[in-house]
Order: structure tokens, then C-alpha cells, then sequence
């Protein structure tokens, strides 16, 4: 009794492993693979040869892997790191992908082999009549996929999945640009203050004098007054400037993940290297774009739902075995006629459901139409940031060449004011006038300067890059599912992610 209890155990469960790898292996995929959608895709850039012509030089992103380190600055680099590290919305990004891994893992077990156990014991009398009742069990089931319902999930999980991680390299792509960004305009306000401050004392000495002159008769007090009202305009610049640059300061500092404080300069904005502005394909753009990859993904995941919602339509077979041992003494529990075992198959499936799986369908297929629309848009957004980015480079190097011609002219034009108003050709009016005018040159300049920086900035944003994988790797310990294949099949791209 007590071999055969076992054997009939042994044999339940090898039927149950034979009879669900033999339906499995029948069974099919409902619904619609995932096909790259065709994008019309625009031949060039509309501002690539402006922005790229003059003394600008040209690369590709393949050789700019850390694109930043062209502006020659090593604290900038720095930076860069330090944030790469420690920016809190870049940690809640990776751990993102970390949830999302779990889930492939969660949903690609439901087409696994569920195997319990449990024990019972208890005991209950009636008059003098006391009875125990003791047992042990040893379970297994499986729902057979049939018709590709959870095959369709995991696909779905495991595009979502790479959606999370699109998702971390974005907030890095933006993390780093947003750093460069700050950077220069850090730069910028320091040069702005610069600027101020020179005028400032340029007109304090012109204030002195003029006092000197007062005092001997040799000017009227309106022009006394006309000096010194101008020295305390340039003067007033001076606090705002100082409010900005600690402004900035803080903001740089939460970016790279610190508390609020001082931020160490390398060099100045005029003493920054130019960075190259990148060549490339429109086309290139569509398998390279953090955020396209990311609606690609989240398009490969709606179109994978519609084969589990047309699943519902059709019945779910699941096979469970059961053995173990009963009895009502707890010394017999594991002997003689104490063996138990079962073995069933049910197949259940839908007749009439009120139209709850039609409904279901539909909406699968509206989420589908919704992510293609999303997808498309995104890539038509991306082509539009290139395209601003390289205009915004054309128009600011020119509008630096016109200011820096403007400045020359009016430092020349001063010169030549100072000289006709000691000569007595010319009202000191008109030395202020030129000042003022030189003044806000070169604040102007200065501005255009750090547009120019910016506008290299946002375009190498705009255009994405596989470099932010190399400067923003998933740490080993993140992600741990993600090491079992690769979805370039359906996503373009080379990030790890798992299969079912």
C-alpha cells in the first residue's frame, strides 16, 4: 500500500507536467505582432548648414561619448559626475526600473508551475468519543496558455520595462544638459557682474573728478548731477547680479544633489572651448531619442495587450495535482492506507458576459490608436528641437558677431566723446549717452555669449545620444532581471531586457 500510494503520487504528477507541456507547446499567440510604424522623416535639418558653416567645427555624437568635456572645463566635468551620482530624480528613476523588472518576473510566472504545501491538525470529541484529525499536502497547478494570454503580458511587462529604463536615460539626458546649462548661465551672471563692476568704478572715477571740478567752478551742478546719477544706475545692476548668481548657485547645487551653496568655477565664459556641432540624420534621431524609445515601447505594450484581451474570449484550461497523506491518529499520518491524492483538469470559458469582453477589446485597441499618435507626435516634437536648436546656434553666433562689432565700435565712439568734450567740441551729454550705450552692449554681448553655449546644450539634448549609457550606466545591483535577453527585435536598441 504504501509504495503504490507513492507511486500513484509520482504518476499524477508526471501526467500533470506531460499533459501541460504537450498543450503548451499546441497552443497559439492571439493577436497583432508589433511592427515598427512607418514616420515620414524629413531628408535634413532645415538649419544644419547655417549652424554648422563659419569657424563652429563639426563631430558626430559617436565621437562625443561626454560631449560636455568640450567646453575644456574640469570643474564643469566634475559636476557633471557629482550629479550623474547623487540627483534624487535620477535615483527614483532607476528604482523605477527596478519595479518594473519585478513585474516581468511577476507576470512571466503565471505561465510557471504552482507548487504549495500545507499541514493540518486538530482534534474534537463528542460525549467520551475524542478524534483527531491530521494532514499533510503537497499541491501543484497550472494554468495552460493556450492562447498566448500571459505570453502577451510578459511581452507587455517586458516593454514597459524598457520603457522605465528610456524613461532613467532621459532624466539623465536632461539631468546633464540642465547641469551645462546652469553652468554657463552661472558664467554668464559672474561676467555680467563683471561688467558692472568695471562700469562702476570706471563712473565712480569720473564722479570724483567731476566733484573736483565742481568744487572749482569748471561745470554746472546739473552736470554734476547728470555723473552721478549715471554712476548709480550701473550701480544698482550690481545687487540684482549678486541675487542671481546665488540663486544659481542653489539651484545647481539641489541638481548635483547637494544642500544649497557655493558652486567652485574653472574658467570664465569668454575662456570656455567651443563644443562641435553635432552632424547626423534626422533618421538617426528615431532610433537614438530617449523619449521616441520610450513611447516606441509604451506602443509595443498597448499593441501586446490586444492579444491578451482577445485571449478572454476563449476558455482557460488549468490542470492541479494534489498528494499527501490523512489520517485521524498522528502515528499513522505517513503509513498504511494514509496516502491521498487527486489529479483535475477544468476548462472554463465564456458564454455570455454582457458585453464586458467587447468592451475590453475595444479599449485594448483605443490604447493601441492613442500610443501611435503619442509615438508619432514625440518624433515630430524631437525633429522640431533639433531643427529649433540649430537655428537658435545660426542666429546666435551671428547676433555675437554683430554685438562684438557694436561693442568695438562704441569703446572706440567713447574714446572719441571723452576727446571733443575736453576739447570743448561737445556737452558731457554725450559721453553719458555713449556710456550708457556701451554699457548695455556689453551686457548684450555677455547674454549672447551664454545663449549661444546654451543653444549647443539644448541641441545635443535635442538629438539624444547612446553616449548617456556610457556616462549613466544601471548600477549592477538595479535591475536584476534585466540580464536575460534582448528586445532589439521589437525595440531597436541594445538594452538588456528580459524574455519570457
Amino acid at each position: 500500500m504504501k509504495r503504490g500510494g507513492r507511486n500513484a503520487i509520482v504518476a499524477s504528477f508526471r501526467t500533470l507536467a506531460l499533459a501541460a507541456l504537450a498543450c503548451s507547446c499546441t497552443g497559439c499567440v492571439l493577436g497583432p505582432d508589433y511592427v515598427r510604424p512607418t514616420v515620414p522623416v524629413p531628408e535634413s535639418y532645415r538649419f544644419a548648414q547655417g549652424a554648422a558653416s563659419g569657424s563652429m567645427p563639426v563631430a558626430t555624437l559617436a565621437e562625443m561619448p561626454a560631449w560636455w568635456r568640450r567646453f575644456g572645463d574640469p570643474e564643469l566635468d566634475a559636476l557633471v559626475s557629482e550629479g550623474l551620482i547623487a540627483n534624487r530624480d535620477l535615483r527614483v528613476a532607476t528604482s523605477r526600473v527596478d519595479e518594473f523588472a519585478a513585474r516581468v518576473d511577476a507576470s512571466r510566472a503565471q505561465g510557471l508551475p504552482q507548487v504549495g504545501y500545507g499541514a493540518s491538525a486538530g482534534r474534537q470529541g463528542t460525549g467520551d468519543v475524542v478524534r483527531g484529525n491530521y494532514s499533510t499536502v503537497l499541491s501543484a497547478s497550472w494554468e495552460l496558455d493556450l492562447w498566448g494570454r500571459i505570453h502577451r503580458e510578459t511581452e507587455a511587462a517586458r516593454a514597459n520595462l524598457y520603457t522605465t529604463e528610456q524613461a532613467r536615460l532621459g532624466v539623465a539626458l536632461t539631468l546633464v544638459s540642465a547641469i551645462v546649462s546652469g553652468y554657463v548661465t552661472l558664467l554668464d551672471f559672474d561676467r555680467r557682474l563683471q561688467v558692472a563692476e568695471a562700469t562702476v568704478e570706471g563712473r565712480k572715477q569720473n564722479v570724483d573728478l567731476f566733484r573736483i571740478r565742481l568744487e572749482g567752478g569748471a561745470i554746472s551742478d546739473f552736470e554734476m548731477m547728470q555723473v552721478t546719477a549715471e554712476y548709480e544706475t550701473a550701480a544698482s545692476a550690481i545687487p540684482d547680479l549678486q541675487l542671481a548668481i546665488a540663486q544659481q548657485e542653489d539651484a545647481l547645487s539641489v541638481l548635483i544633489g547637494r544642500n544649497p551653496g557655493p558652486i567652485k568655477r574653472g574658467r570664465t565664459l569668454q575662456a570656455l572651448d567651443m563644443p562641435p556641432v553635432p552632424a547626423g540624420l534626422p533618421s538617426d534621431l528615431v532610433a537614438r531619442r530617449p523619449d521616441i524609445l520610450q513611447a516606441e515601447q509604451q506602443l509595443v505594450s498597448a499593441n501586446a495587450l490586444i492579444g491578451a484581451a482577445r485571449a478572454l474570449y476563449f476558455p482557460n484550461l488549468s490542470l492541479t495535482g494534489l498528494g499527501g497523506s490523512a489520517s485521524s491518529e498522528l502515528d499513522g499520518l505517513f503509513t498504511g492506507p494514509a496516502r491521498t491524492w487527486s489529479f483535475v483538469g477544468q476548462l472554463l470559458g465564456p458564454i455570455f458576459a454582457g458585453g464586458a469582453i467587447d468592451s475590453a477589446n475595444r479599449q485594448a485597441e483605443a490604447r493601441r490608436d492613442q500610443a501611435l499618435a503619442v509615438y508619432e507626435q514625440t518624433i515630430q516634437s524631437a525633429f522640431r528641437d533639433v531643427d529649433d536648436s540649430l537655428a537658435a546656434i545660426q542666429a546666435k553666433r551671428e547676433l555675437v558677431a554683430s554685438l562684438e562689432r557694436q561693442v568695438a565700435a562704441l569703446q572706440t565712439a567713447v574714446q572719441l566723446a571723452v576727446e571733443r568734450y575736453d576739447n570743448g567740441y561737445a556737452n558731457y551729454i554725450d559721453v553719458l549717452d555713449t556710456e550708457r550705450s556701451l554699457f548695455s552692449a556689453q551686457l548684450s554681448l555677455t547674454a549672447a555669449y551664454g545663449d549661444r553655449y546654451r543653444s549647443l546644450v539644448d541641441l545635443y539634448r535635442g538629438l539624444g545620444g547612446d553616449w548617456i549609457e556610457q556616462v549613466a550606466p544601471l548600477p549592477v545591483s538595479q535591475g536584476g532581471a534585466a540580464q536575460d535577453g534582448d528586445i532589439g527585435a521589437t525595440g531597436g536598441s541594445n538594452a538588456r531586457i528580459p524574455h519570457s
